[in-house]
């Protein structure tokens, strides 16, 4: 039946381009805005206006027609009169369809209903849609298209558009309020020599002029520290960063982070720095501090609960993290073990203890071993936090290592965790312990999830919701 309806449109098409016009017409400027005439329009009444948008519906009453025109989230009807139009003009509606977008010129006016309207005088096919538009894209069933024809999804769904409306408002509000702290905006390589900057599994590509292998950056983290090296002292970078990792509701191997740098800072300092800007970011777009996020009422004004990694561990999982054999044991009883002690205690925090932190609260003081680049704290332990809410890890932070003999011991670490299997072990970076050895001065940094942070702010379950066009499997 496509088939049918896609010949059907394909014919209307040929009809244009035989009376001598073309269907994908060219430049139609200056525009009015149909929200704007329709909010304001005791003073567009009876004013000319010239609108375009898409077909959104058609109504015909023999000499006369109706159609509704969207322009981004707003509709405006038209009203066409074949009096007015000319009798070939108006003809030429039976050529168009659902979907076609014009523009149009006339008269605003308000029906007896009540419904603000233009009265066409001229109009010009702009654009034919040679498909026709589905009516409804709500279900489970459809959620794989939408993702898919993401510009079908934006078209009958303009809820799907409020979310990225809200996402595109607050990374303006994190330049602005980042800008007011006094930081200035950088950006750094997205191809790396070596990965570097987190625990992960990066992607690598291949340069062909200098015949070398790249990675794409897991994080910007080690090239924004060499500019705190080179006197820098309050930077940020919203950045694309790539995790060669799986997919799910909250996994997309492309992501988009913000990470900052903040000079004679603790982490400490970035606890309260964390919870104010976040508060004020849910309170701009939300008008409330109190946010319903998948069914769970969240307060996220400060302060934010604080537990460490220890009491989380001991009163969550009913565990020490430091007895090895029994984290080991736990991991592989639970079905979610590693190849290595520091994968076995990664993954009983995310999937034992991560879903029972609701409210907002930041989990500090980590394990030296899931913390090479965070500076020590007493025993075992690093100067590191994540904000979590909903079971979401928001972000991480952590009081900067400094110190370049003792980084260089965290590098070998680590690399004895990836000759035990761990994939995602840190790499030795010489060059960053070279930069360290010029002296870097204590330095808090913040990395935030941007899409992890629309999902809380839109209450959407999956972090595909909240990116434009997520990765999917080939068709």
């Amino acid at each position: 039946m496509s088939e049918d309806y896609h010949q059907i449109r394909k014919e209307k098409l040929k009809k244009w381009r035989e009376a001598g016009i073309s269907p994908y017409g060219t430049r139609f400027l200056p525009l009015n805005s149909l929200q704007e005439i329709k909010d304001n329009f005791p003073a567009w009444e009876g004013k000319e206006a010239r609108i375009a948008g898409r077909i959104m519906s058609i109504r015909e009453h023999g000499k006369s027609a109706f159609m509704d025109i969207q322009q981004e989230s707003a509709r405006l009807q038209i009203y066409l009169r074949k009096d007015i139009v000319g009798e070939d003009n108006f003809a030429r509606l039976d050529w168009l369809d659902l979907g076609d977008v014009i523009g149009a010129e006339g008269e605003i006016f308000k029906t007896r209903s009540g419904e603000v309207t233009l009265l066409v005088k001229s109009f010009a096919i702009l654009s034919k849609c040679l498909h026709p538009l589905p009516q409804k894209w709500y279900g489970l069933k459809d959620v794989e298209k939408r993702y898919r024809q993401r510009y079908l999804d934006f078209l009958v769904n303009p809820e799907v558009r409020n979310i990225f409306l809200t996402r595109s408002k607050i990374i303006s509000l994190l330049r602005r309020y980042l800008e007011e702290k006094g930081f200035t905006e950088v950006e750094t390589p997205m191809m790396h020599i070596l990965p570097g900057g987190a625990l992960a599994e990066p992607f690598v590509t291949h340069h062909k002029a200098l015949d070398i292998d790249l990675y794409l950056r897991i994080a910007p983290e080690l090239y924004l520290k060499r500019l705190i090296v080179g006197g820098w002292e309050k930077i940020y970078e919203i950045n694309r960063s790539f995790r060669n990792e799986g997919i799910s509701p909250r996994h997309n191997p492309e992501f988009t982070m913000l990470e900052l740098y903040w000079a004679y800072a603790d982490y400490q300092d970035l606890m309260k720095f964390t919870e104010e800007t976040l508060s004020r970011i849910i309170y701009e777009v939300c008008k409330s501090q109190v946010i319903e996020y998948q069914g769970q009422s969240l307060n996220v004004s400060p302060p934010w609960e604080r537990i460490s990694f220890t009491h989380a561990f001991k009163e969550i999982a009913s565990l020490d993290w430091r007895d090895e054999k029994e984290v080991e044991k736990k991991a592989s009883e639970w079905g979610i073990g590693g190849d290595t002690y520091g994968k076995n205690l990664d993954a009983i925090f995310k999937k034992r203890i991560l879903p029972h932190i609701i409210q907002p609260t930041f989990i500090y003081d980590y394990p030296r071993i899931l913390s090479p680049l965070a500076k020590g704290k007493e025993k075992d332990l690093t100067e590191r936090f994540q904000p979590i809410i909903c079971g979401l890890e928001l972000g991480n932070a952590y009081s900067e290592l400094n110190d370049p003999f003792e980084q260089r011991e965290r590098f070998i670490l680590q690399r004895k965790e990836k000759e035990s299997g761990d994939r995602e072990a840190h790499p030795m970076d010489e060059d960053f312990v070279h930069a360290l050895e010029y002296g870097m001065p204590p330095v808090a940094g913040l990395g935030i999830g941007i899409d992890r942070l629309v999902m809380l702010a839109t209450n959407s379950s999956s972090i595909r919701e909240v990116i434009l066009f997520p990765l999917l499997r080939p068709e």
